[in-house]
């Protein structure tokens, strides 16, 4: 009897004490227009001391974005809804501790530990990274 009351406190316990998991938002969704016009875009940037994310993850990556047809400067309609689909296994809608969102952010900016093609934004402030925020959290009008 007093086992079972111990175990009843300690649950109670860690289900009062727990973290609180950051509410995610049923109606937050991706926005395809604003991920072509916005997101897609920053897939394509050259950064100083980094190769274009499309360098690494239009082949040779997990994460695979389509390729560029030669001399393309941007993907086709077609292609560009294929990218928006992949994005989706490591973006999810309202959910700030996306991958899309850490994985490419310094550590010290609240990253994760490595990005095998480097840490291309070294803040929650960057332009771009605020692009990526937004999109993810449904902060697109």
């Amino acid at each position: 009897m007093r086992t079972t009351i111990i175990a009843c406190a300690l649950a109670v316990g860690l289900v009062v004490l727990w973290p609180a998991q950051p509410q995610i938002s049923a109606q937050t969704t991706l926005d395809y227009e604003y991920f072509k016009t916005k997101v897609q875009p920053i897939f394509l940037t050259k950064r100083p001391g980094h190769a274009r994310c499309i360098s690494c993850h239009g082949s040779g990556t997990p994460l695979r974005l389509q390729s560029l047809d030669a001399g393309a400067t941007t993907w086709t309609e077609e292609e560009s809804r294929k990218n928006f689909q992949t994005i989706q296994r490591v973006a999810f809608a309202g959910n700030v501790r996306s991958r899309l969102l850490v994985h490419p952010l310094e550590e010290s900016a609240g990253g994760d530990f490595y990005h095998s093609g480097g840490k291309h934004w070294t803040s929650q402030n960057d332009p771009e990274w605020l692009v990526l925020k937004n999109w993810v959290l449904g902060q697109t009008k």
